[in-house]
């Protein structure tokens, strides 16, 4: 008796459960037939306990595992009582181990003893049926020690356990312990808890109860709710214990529902090892969901990843694995941001699974070399296995290929937001210009930065003076912005003295547009001969490229502008060299109010505007209930639109629609338009979308209102210009040399690469309908 009581009292100031020479000393002084038992006795385990192993004795000769075994009684009781004879019991201490094995080894030669750290078992994967586990678990958490040995031996217990088999865990469930536990088996475990009955009842306050808590492992990666067999009016134990089960219950399940949901999930990467997406080891054709990485331990910060396994395994890869990293200023794309667009980064990658990366302000002061080096470790972690040990994983960037940046101005406009206007370099050459000396190419951008990287504008500086190019040499490159040029590789040096170079145009979408006028050279060729002018109508000002080009290089253009914000207007004033005269006009209104009122107007029989030949009776302002609202030519009274060119931005570049805004594809505006337009007019619209889907949705919409409908999808761009007839009569395809020979005469080009390019691109109009 003195011995038990001085052993419990050994117990009691133990101080630390994970030490080995403390429980050498604790079992040294029990003695081999002084049984310790934790918690509950065989009488209250018996019926919970075998009820859970009965279930899998459908399998012959079930492998038993009762780990930190000590000197309990449990496994002799499993023996004897229910005939469980292929029992393993370890145990770090020896001591234990050996007086155990003595104890045993006549009477039960069948079970096995062995000493073993269970935080690092020596059994091969997929060993045991069952792990029957009597305070072992809560001996590991001790709370000044932290998780990790809790951590190291459930994930032993999921490694050697087979598949259907169950881990047991007899715990007293304290929150930290549960936390741990119901986190671990989350992905791919059956879970329930219940409460182990107390047969004496306390007689004074309640004590601390056992519970079970049984997980059963499957072999798929499905979320189960954890489920409780327990009512809390049938509990035995105090307050505090029955309070902190039940949060941790409804937390974790709360979790588990939030999973159910999908998409929208951030995994974390030990969710991920625990199985939640399956086994990342290997490729899964289509696979995507979002994780987080880093933020714990070695890792200098945390990051938000999406994994994308590709949805196609040609086995054309280069990489078997890469990582794509998205700065903060881009993260927003449709690009990035959607499902649709992620998917097109993964085919442009060559990459067998992509990891992307999309960074945030917490990484604002951090290099790439920086972030590089604390990315490596952690998606090493997420490379698929085996087939390519020992390969490099490359890094990718989401760049706008500059080498050097000058910033002219900036200002914050209420109605664009912050814009921008810089000079800058290029990294790779696109277009080859002999203007400079050197052969340096400078260009200067309008970039608003509501829509990130979109280039509003972008133009060629020259040397005040210029006439004359040597050569024009376009090579292919790829473009993800609305004017996305390629250029020089010298430092930015001679932008104070350089101007804009109105007779080029840098945006490959410029020259399409243009283009188009193919479909009704006709139509301009004859209102030339009679000393007209063609009516021409722009919404959206920019920088006033394209409006300046035309007017200097088709002069029987009378063109008429209508942009929304007069920052703009000032920008393209003082920067970009655009100009006003009689024969192009700036107005500052809203674009489709603009059109609707043309279109009422000309219902109406008003007359109120300008002028196709002479003096036109407009202000460059556009007041309110004064409006420019159509065209008059003497002689001919009311009339319609030649030419409407729709091209605007769209504020939200998350739409995936990122130009023209959404409301300018509206069918209702599409008809204004149409009713705005004469016989024998024309309706431009730069498209800009990554998504097939949205261009389908503006090209059947187009459809429903006009009766033909041309494209010209620019090589290695992302812009897609669409035309639009208002007549019912049709060019056919077989008349477009013809066409594009009247085209070509009726443009006077200060340099025929320039011709030569619009010509060019008339050869791949397509009819839609």
């Amino acid at each position: 008796m003195e011995k038990k009581k001085q052993g419990e009292e050994l117990l009691e100031t133990l101080g630390d459960f994970t030490s080995k020479e403390n429980w050498d000393r604790f079992f040294s002084i029990r003695g081999r037939d002084d049984s310790f038992e934790w918690y509950a006795e065989w009488a209250e385990l018996r019926g919970p306990l075998l009820s859970h192993l009965q279930q899998q004795q459908h399998q012959p000769n079930i492998q038993i595992l009762v780990p930190a075994c000590g000197n309990s009684r449990l496994s002799e009781h499993l023996y004897d009582d229910a005939a469980f004879k292929a029992i393993t019991n370890i145990d770090f201490s020896k001591v234990v181990i050996s007086d155990m094995l003595r104890r045993n080894i006549r009477q039960r030669p069948e079970m096995r003893w062995r000493v073993m750290d269970i935080t690092t078992m020596q059994f091969m994967d997929e060993t045991f049926d069952a792990v029957v586990d009597k305070g072992g678990l809560d001996a590991l958490m001790e709370p000044q020690l932290g998780p990790k040995l809790g951590t190291q031996y459930l994930s032993e217990v999921m490694r050697i356990l087979k598949s259907g088999g169950k881990f047991i865990c007899l715990t007293l469930a304290e929150s930290h312990v549960l936390g741990l536990l119901f986190s671990k088996l989350r992905f791919g475990w059956k879970m329930t808890i219940e409460a182990i009955p107390q047969t004496q009842k306390p007689s004074s306050k309640p004590s601390l109860q056992t519970f079970m808590v049984v997980g059963e492992k499957e072999m798929s990666s499905t979320l189960y709710e954890i489920t409780a067999l327990f009512n809390n009016d049938s509990l035995d134990c105090n307050g505090v214990q029955a309070c902190g089960i039940n949060e941790a219950l409804e937390n974790e399940n709360q979790i588990r529902r939030g999973y159910f949901d999908g998409s929208h999930i951030l995994y974390s990467l030990e969710d991920l090892q625990l199985g939640a997406k399956g086994d990342l080891s290997k490729l899964c054709q289509g696979r995507r969901f979002q994780l987080t990485l880093g933020g714990q331990g070695g890792s200098l910060f945390s990051y938000r990843a999406i994994l994308l396994d590709a949805r196609q395994h040609s086995g054309s890869f280069m990489y078997h694995c890469g990582v794509f990293i998205v700065p903060k200023t881009r993260a927003h794309e449709w690009l990035f941001s959607s499902e649709e667009g992620q998917w097109m980064v993964v085919e442009s990658s060559k990459a067998a699974r992509l990891i992307m990366v999309l960074l945030d302000t917490c990484h604002n002061n951090a290099s790439m070399d920086d972030i590089q080096k604390d990315l490596s470790p952690l998606v090493e972690q997420l490379a698929p296995g085996k087939e390519d040990n020992g390969a490099q994983i490359p890094f990718m960037m989401a760049s706008d290929g500059i080498k050097q940046r000058n910033i002219i101005h900036q200002v914050t406009s209420p109605l664009s937001g912050p814009v921008i206007v810089e000079d800058v370099v290029y990294e790779n050459v696109d277009v080859d210009v002999r203007l400079l000396p050197s052969g340096d190419l400078i260009f200067r951008r309008l970039i608003f930065k509501r829509t990130g990287s979109l280039v509003q504008s972008e133009a060629l500086l020259a040397k005040e003076g210029s006439e004359k190019i040597n050569q024009i040499e376009r090579k292919k490159t790829s473009s993800s912005s609305k004017s996305k040029r390629r250029g020089p590789k010298k430092i930015i040096e001679l932008s104070n003295q350089l101007k804009v170079y109105h007779s080029y145009l840098a945006s490959a979408y410029h020259t399409g547009i243009i283009s188009g006028f193919v479909l009704i050279s006709s139509y301009m060729e004859s209102v030339v001969s009679t000393g007209k002018t063609v009516k021409t109508l722009v919404i959206g000002l920019g920088a006033g490229l394209l409006p300046m080009f035309l007017h200097e290089c088709i002069r029987f253009l009378h063109i008429e502008i209508v942009e929304l914000d007069p920052v703009i207007l000032n920008l393209a004033r003082d920067y970009f060299g655009f100009t006003e005269d009689k024969g192009l006009k700036v107005h500052i209104a809203d674009g489709i109010q603009y059109v609707r009122e043309i279109a009422n107007s000309v219902e109406a029989n008003e007359v109120s505007a300008f002028h196709g030949n002479g003096d036109t009776s407009c202000t460059s302002n556009y007041p309110a209930n004064e409006n420019c609202m159509s065209y008059h030519v003497e002689g001919r009274g009311t009339t319609k639109v030649d030419i409407v060119i729709i091209d605007v931005d769209s504020s939200d570049s998350s739409s995936g629609l990122t130009c023209p805004a959404a409301d300018f594809v509206e069918e209702s505006f599409l008809q204004i338009v149409k009713d705005s337009l004469s016989e024998q007019g024309l309706f431009v619209i730069n498209l800009v979308s990554r998504s097939a889907a949205i261009k389908d949705m503006v090209v059947s919409r187009m459809k429903e209102v006009f009766s033909h409908l041309f494209c010209l999808q620019l090589e290695e761009e992302v812009n897609e210009v669409l035309f639009a007839l208002r007549s019912e009569s049709c060019i056919g395809e077989g008349c477009f040399p013809e066409a594009a020979l009247k085209l070509g005469k009726l443009l006077k080009f200060k340099h025929p690469e320039m011709s030569q390019r619009i010509l060019d691109g008339t050869k791949k109009v397509r009819y839609l309908k």
